[in-house]
């Protein structure tokens, strides 16, 4: 793990402008793993603002659907909901209905969590999913090309949620958690395996994020309190991709609508 962690983050001014950023981003992303390895291995997240993007992606009106290299991604999940993959909770049906419906991806690209199967063994799937699709060694740990995070307004990302087991597993690759106060299971990669990853960025958009997102990036580090604190890339940079609601705590930007500062860890 880094010493300091470098934070840039991007600025929208409005929603419709944070999805655009967004799809730009995972398009980029994509472009430079394949430029440089003939591949990308991307992970996304479920929630309303990334289904925004994913659907800009679909959209072919849009500059992103043409531009993707569709034909080399391989996409994966950061975390489940344990539902069966067309109940209306489910993060592969929110993604499929917005994006997969409509792009060129092959069913064999496509490698979701099995959130009907019982929580402990579809953790283990999944678990050999990704060292069937990395080739790993016993103790490797996936490097993806890029990871796409939301964040919760208690601080929670992937399903990393506060004060739970998950968060002090530091050799599994996915995990079941439960999170009691939502009498529920998820399935959700372990945030060691995050932080491998290449590229990594927070996708957050509402003024009900402000205050945590200033706590959780400039104040005291709690990372029981506020899981997505453990969220620090080997590379030493995170990107946040915010609109102006949810920056409205953080140190002001430039006149791009950027600004960058260090965390130490």
């Amino acid at each position: 793990m880094p010493q300091s962690l470098k934070i840039e983050y991007i600025v929208a001014p409005d929603t419709d402008a944070l999805a655009t950023l967004a799809a730009k981003q995972f398009v980029e992303g994509v472009e430079a793993a394949v430029a440089a390895r003939g591949i990308a291995r991307i992970a996304i997240s479920g929630g309303s603002t990334p289904k925004a993007a994913f659907k800009l992606l679909a959209d072919p009106a849009q500059p992103w659907l043409k531009r993707m290299p569709w034909d080399k991604l391989e996409l994966f999940w950061v975390d489940e909901r344990c539902v069966p993959p067309d109940d209306p909770d489910s993060n592969y049906r929110m993604t499929r209905e917005a994006m997969l419906d409509h792009v060129p991806l092959a069913p064999e690209q496509v490698h979701r969590m099995q959130g009907e199967l019982e929580p402990d063994e579809a953790a283990a799937r999944y678990d050999l999913l990704l060292r069937n699709a990395f080739q790993l060694e016993d103790a490797g740990i996936p490097k993806f090309d890029l990871i796409a995070l939301g964040m919760g307004p208690d601080g929670h990302t992937a399903s990393l949620f506060p004060h739970t087991a998950a968060l002090s597993e530091t050799h599994r690759l996915v995990v079941a958690n439960h999170v009691q106060n939502k009498d529920a299971w998820r399935v959700t990669l372990t945030w060691p395996v995050i932080n491998q990853a290449s590229s990594v960025f927070f996708l957050i958009g509402g003024a009900d994020k402000a205050q945590v997102l200033s706590q959780v990036f400039t104040g005291p580090r709690d990372t029981d309190t506020l899981p997505s604190q453990l969220i620090c890339p080997a590379s030493g940079i995170l990107t946040l991709i915010l609109d102006k609601a949810s920056a409205a705590l953080l140190p002001a930007v430039d006149g791009t609508g950027r600004g960058v500062f260090e965390r130490e860890e």
